[in-house]
């Protein structure tokens, strides 16, 4: 064996190391497998730091932004809304309807792509249901993967796969020729998860809570929006808020009121309620459902009637401070017509050590009394400019969403998608959309900076020189000869089943490109030696260079991991599971079809 290949079999089996113990950050141990491959003198410095300009960052970098263009203008809440909807928020129900999406849509375009589409989406599902992202997004990403095998256009390596065949001077795989292996793949992983989801996945928060999820943990502020209707000849008709006393009975904050197709926030205290509004009313269960039976209210769109404060992007709560010596002091919310000038609900006030959520309005402040308010981003934004306060709680990002900018937003991330089928590089295509949003204005530039993940996009570009070494040491080809000639003699079962376990393996520390470029060959020649098919045998290494599940080095993976807070080991064993069952069924249906 030469010292080449000998060198990199080490700094494959120490990056294993690394990425299962956990011993450092998956981005640090990238770094760090990046430069020990430049030290051995295994790639050229050049080649270690390639990762870094490579297609696939560029692809991963250009759809977390184009992802939080979706989000900021207010698409990817009336897809969770959806969603939800649907599916309803049983955890069970969540994972299959998101993951049957998800995987229906990689069979047309990226699997990248199609994760990006959802990534916020999910996020916003999280919030709504109450189920943990960690919950939610390995289902889907590994959705997303499987999805890309029911098509020839759904994965690159089948593209690749088409394009060495026809050079070899074998006749192309039609666009659905993949389908009755792609399919009971999809199926497969949706089931696996449906059934034994509750088993394999971690449940786990996020590892830093926003300051809005912080303000919410402290305060304890009611967090649930019901929305009901005034229907005629209820007792409501005709009386204010005051009147029916909202606050001092049933302890309930009008919200919002729709009438004609408008919708006015925290609307004043001599409102009347007319038949036909919708009201959105924040409190707990048991005081809505007094507050419905007391005056014949109606749910809005049954099974839909709530949501969590955290899942709308145009509202938040606010931390504030009266300041001391401010022209405020001594006066009365009543006396300031608190609610009509601001635009904003008081839901708690602290005074000294005793904290008060009833009767507000007629309670003077003091210097140094905090309040919790709930209203509009734009609204919290004025108030914090005001003199007389002081807001501890920092405007979140979602203050600047724009639901006008929801229809550019979505033209840009189509159009991204569509120019990957003109012949242009899937990483050209994406950052054009990027630009497309940029010029439009639906992300200002300094947003773009903070909506990428850098751990995520390092953890790639340093495990990418890994390939190249692997490559172009033989290391890759060594093995690869290995393992025809210990399968050689061997039944046909086995002998797929290694071919499968090959591509498994190499697509887990190099591209999935590369790996098929690699081994798509080396399998015509086997098949020529061992009297099998090979356009089969090819077609089995395109399918299972899409069997990375074990590791976060598949991008889907990747761009999942900060999301879902995941750590490295959290993909061994749902991904042992996964590659096992993906193996089984690819040998299987391609050992029916083709041998």
């Amino acid at each position: 064996m030469e010292t080449e290949i000998l060198l990199t079999l080490l700094v494959v089996a120490g990056t294993a190391v690394l990425f299962i113990s956990g011993a450092v950050r998956v981005d640090v141990a990238a770094v760090l497998v990046a430069l020990a491959l430049a030290w051995l003198g295994l790639v050229t410095p050049a080649q270690a730091l390639s990762g870094l300009s490579s297609s696939a960052v560029v692809a991963m970098l250009s759809v977390m932004v184009l992802g939080h263009g979706l989000d900021r203008t207010g698409v990817t809440i009336r897809i969770a809304r959806a969603i939800v909807g649907l599916a309803g928020t049983g955890e069970r129900r969540l994972i299959a309807a998101v993951s049957i999406v998800a995987g229906s849509l990689s069979a047309f375009m990226q699997s990248v792509g199609a994760t990006a589409v959802f990534l916020p989406s999910l996020l916003r599902v999280s919030s709504l249901s109450g189920v943990p992202a960690s919950r939610l997004l390995l289902p889907v990403g590994y959705a997303a993967i499987l999805g890309g095998t029911v098509s020839m256009v759904g994965a690159g390596t089948l593209i690749i796969l088409n394009d060495l065949l026809s050079q070899q001077g074998y006749a192309p795989f039609g666009l659905f020729a993949v389908t009755p292996i792609g399919v009971p793949l999809l199926l497969a992983g949706i089931a696996f998860f449906y059934f034994f989801g509750d088993r394999v996945l971690p449940r786990r928060e996020k590892a830093r809570l926003s300051p809005q999820e912080e303000l919410i943990r402290t305060w304890c502020p009611p967090c649930r929006i019901f929305y009901l209707r005034v229907p005629s000849g209820s007792p409501i008709v005709g009386k204010t808020r005051e009147e029916v006393h909202m606050i001092s009975h049933y302890n309930l904050h009008l919200i919002s009121l729709a009438e004609r197709g408008e919708i006015t926030y925290t609307p004043w205290r001599h409102t009347r309620f007319v038949a036909g509004q919708e009201l959105g009313i924040l409190g707990q269960d048991e005081d809505v459902r007094r507050f419905v039976d007391d005056f014949g209210l109606e749910w809005v769109r049954a099974g839909e009637s709530t949501a969590n404060v955290m899942a709308d992007p145009n509202v938040g709560f606010a931390e504030v401070i009266v300041r001391p010596y401010g022209e405020f002091v001594g006066k009365t919310l009543r006396d300031l017509e608190f609610r009509v000038t601001y635009g904003v609900e008081v839901l708690i006030l602290l005074s000294g050590t005793e904290e008060q959520r009833r009767n507000l309005a007629d309670r003077p402040l003091q210097a140094g009394d905090a309040m919790v308010v709930l209203g509009r981003w734009e609204r919290l934004r004025a108030l914090a400019t005001n003199r007389n306060f002081v807001m501890v709680t920092p405007v979140e990002g979602r203050a600047g969403i724009r639901e006008r900018g929801a229809a550019a937003a979505v033209l840009c991330f189509l159009a991204a998608v569509a120019l990957t089928y003109t012949g242009l590089s899937i990483a050209t295509s994406l950052l054009s959309g990027v630009l497309a949003m940029i010029l439009l204005r639906v992300i200002p530039i300094g947003e773009v900076y903070r909506a990428i993940d850098w751990r995520t996009l390092t953890l790639i570009a340093g495990i990418l020189p890994l390939g190249i070494a692997m490559d172009t040491s033989g290391t890759a080809r060594f093995i690869a000869e290995q393992t025809a000639g210990l399968v050689a003699g061997y039944p046909t079962p086995l002998i797929l089943i290694a071919v499968a376990v090959l591509a498994t393996a190499f697509s887990l520390v190099m591209s999935n490109i590369a790996a098929t470029v690699l081994l798509v060959p080396l399998a015509l020649v086997m098949a020529g030696s061992f009297g099998l098919d090979p356009r089969g045998l090819a077609l089995l290494v395109g399918i299972c260079t899409s069997n990375s599940f074990l590791l976060p080095t598949h991008p889907v993976n990747a761009l999942l991991m900060g999301p879902g807070n995941y750590r490295t080991r959290d993909y061994i064993v749902p991904g042992s599971i996964m590659t096992v069952v993906f193996i089984l069924i690819a040998v299987g249906i391609v050992s029916f079809l083709y041998f």
